[in-house]
């Protein structure tokens, strides 16, 4: 090399205010990620409500529309 000596490379650690807001960043995403898929699982999964056959009187004789 041009120096003669390597050192290699030596990262800095991250700070403790940094890794607590990495910490608690990485949290939130997370619980806000399960929080929707408990609202939205099955529709992302393919359950969409409007597949089904047993809506609202499609194929109904007594249809009110």
């Amino acid at each position: 090399m041009a120096g003669g000596h390597s050192t290699g490379f030596h990262p800095h650690l991250p700070g403790a205010k940094h890794t607590f807001l990495a910490k608690a960043l990485g949290a939130t995403m997370w619980f806000f990620i399960f929080y929707r898929a408990r609202k939205d699982g099955a529709k992302l999964l393919g359950n969409h409500g409007f597949d089904s056959d047993h809506g609202h009187g499609h194929g109904h004789a007594n249809s009110h529309h």
